[in-house]
């Protein structure tokens, strides 16, 4: 046990890279004095994650700047403050320091705004920090509210962040006949578009008649992970705690499709996954001797105290990031699951039709159930999204 502690503390201390000086589309915004927002009255679809260089959120820094009307704040999954599980339903309410009404957009049965929340604004500004991958929900509030602005002939501005993972893609793009709020625009599942560049892909793939603005970022280069961009860290969701677990979630993150853990309920979600039954050290054999780039694999187990086999102690796989910029977090789940199944063919459980919400296609499930190898899936994934890879360029704002 004290080996796995001193394990997940150096996990946990590391970073050391040098800051760049990026300026937030909220930086750039408060610098040019509001002037797109002057005489506005503004909806702000936002969370912890808009703060600015000195950490002031941005619900804070639009209600005291001279000219400007805050007149309706809209929360995502998580909530407001970000504390929320994901999947708990948020309840709208009031902001008590600036007593501004709250509307959830991650209620249940509601995630789109109202007609009537819409009613009164000038202009509806979205401005939360994405993580790149497609099944993580802000940047479907993002694309739900597009499309509202749209229909009230409402502008819509983004005040952009980085892409905090790069701008690589991964995985296939989602199948067309799937809609749903984890599983929303046709891009691969790590699509490597800031959250103004989705906006501009999102705009031109349903033709959308809507005035939209970017307020671009400054400094920032597609090369570069948000630890390099000397922006203050916020937690984006409350198991997403640092670079690494962001690396790692396009590709660990697909296991909540399945009975393995990813390590909700110990200090490293989304760095390590296991379950009671896995052959934790055959399985970290194998990935060592894949060839994965950027990344080590080490036996650990570890017992959640909350979630999937809350208290039971689970063999697993830490997942020791070496270099992110090589990292393919795809690559790493479609080995795993490949080895999963051979080894614990019995007890895995994938769940088809989640699967293929959190991939985007049924290629991987349906390969792996033929006995497909890692290296056939990981071909059908990027035949299948070269033309978006193709189209991107059109829509980035950055290089």
């Amino acid at each position: 046990m004290k080996k796995a502690a001193a394990t997940i503390l150096t996990l946990l201390l590391s970073s050391g890279v040098c800051s760049a000086q990026v300026l937030s589309g909220l930086d750039v915004l408060q610098r040019d004095g509001f002037a797109q927002l002057q005489g506005k009255r503004v909806g702000l679809i936002t969370n912890h994650t808009s703060v600015n260089r000195d950490g002031a959120n941005a619900v804070d820094v639009l209600h005291a700047a001279p000219g400007v009307r805050l007149a309706a704040i809209f929360s995502p999954e998580h909530g407001f403050r970000g504390t929320e599980e994901g999947g708990v339903y948020i309840e709208s309410s009031t902001d008590p320091a600036t007593g501004v009404p709250v509307y959830s957009l991650y209620g249940k049965g509601k995630q789109r705004p109202a007609p009537e929340m819409l009613k009164d604004l000038d202009v509806l500004v979205f401005d939360i920090q994405d993580i790149g991958a497609r099944f993580y929900t802000y940047l479907t509030t993002m694309g739900y509210a597009m499309e509202e602005a749209a229909k009230a002939g409402l502008p819509f501005m983004v005040l952009d962040r980085p892409n905090p993972i790069g701008g690589a893609a991964e995985g296939p793009v989602l199948d067309k006949d799937l809609s749903f709020f984890t599983a929303y625009f046709p891009v691969p599942t790590r699509h490597g578009f800031t959250a103004g560049e989705m906006a501009n892909f999102h705009k031109a793939n349903l033709k959308l008649n809507l005035d939209l603005t970017v307020v671009k970022l400054e400094g920032w280069q597609r090369g570069m992970f948000f630890d390099q961009t000397g922006l203050p860290w916020t937690n984006p969701s409350p198991n997403i705690r640092g670079i690494a677990a962001e690396v790692l979630y396009p590709g660990l993150g697909c296991f909540e499709a399945t009975n393995v853990s990813v390590g909700r309920g110990t200090e490293i979600p989304f760095q390590w996954f296991g379950a009671p039954w896995m052959k934790a050290k055959k399985i970290a054999r194998k990935l060592n001797k894949a060839g994965l780039a950027g990344v080590k694999f080490s036996p650990l187990t570890l017992a959640p105290d909350k979630d999937l086999y809350q208290g039971k102690d689970c063999p697993g796989i830490l997942v020791n990031i070496t270099d992110k910029a090589a990292v393919r977090a795809l690559d790493v789940f479609a080995h795993a699951a490949y080895w999963l199944h051979r080894y614990n063919g019995k007890d895995f459980r994938m769940k088809p039709e989640e699967m293929r919400k959190m991939t985007g296609s049924g290629d991987l499930y349906n390969m792996l159930q033929a006995g497909g190898s890692p290296a056939a899936i990981l071909e059908a994934f990027e035949k299948n999204n070269a033309p978006f890879r193709a189209a991107a360029p059109s829509y980035l704002l950055y290089k």
